[in-house]
């Protein structure tokens, strides 16, 4: 088990049993993947909290005014648990932890599709029946990212597996056929 996760788990687990015994699952885990968006598109956000110069009482507050109204009171007791405990700036592990977790709990497999625009419903519908094969199951969380960086087309990522039909792939596997040709 990596560090990290030695870490993160105690706290993920514990959460998840909470959210559990009051009915909160389906909730904390939605309010979960916003508050990790949010962590993600806010680095003044995720620095503050991570700033060991703020003082937790303050980290606190601002948890607080945040987040009262937003989130259910046993996810503002970790969060200000995190805070008491110094361990706030390891917010976004600690939720990719649960997450991760109640996936293993509901044998959810999670499928990250990158593409270089944006895929219509069509194009979502068929690459849906990609990674359900690829998966082996219905029982999918799939998350669809835009990377123009592809030039065009996807890379399907399921646990180990991997379908790399970018254009930027083709390149990368032809540039490696050539560098193998003397």
């Amino acid at each position: 088990m990596p560090l990290l996760n030695t870490i993160t788990t105690p706290y993920a687990e514990a959460f998840l049993q909470v959210a559990e015994s009051r009915n909160e699952v389906d909730e904390v885990v939605a309010q979960s993947k916003s508050l990790l968006e949010l962590w993600d598109q806010s680095s003044e956000f995720s620095d503050a909290m991570s700033s060991p110069v703020l003082e937790v009482e303050t980290k606190k507050a601002v948890l607080e005014k945040i987040f009262a109204d937003e989130v259910t009171p046993s996810f503002l007791n970790l969060l200000k648990l995190l805070a008491d405990r110094q361990r706030i700036g390891l917010l976004d592990a600690v939720l990719q932890r649960l997450l991760e977790l109640y996936r293993e709990q509901r044998n959810i497999a999670l499928a990250t599709v990158i593409s270089a625009t944006a895929l219509n419903e069509n194009q979502q519908s068929e690459i849906l029946k990609t990674v359900q094969s690829l998966a082996g199951t219905d029982n999918l969380e799939v998350n669809l990212k835009v990377d123009p960086d592809l030039i065009g087309g996807f890379v399907i990522n399921v646990g180990s597996k991997v379908i790399d039909a970018s254009l930027s792939g083709q390149v990368r596997r032809l540039g490696l056929a050539l560098a193998k040709v003397n």
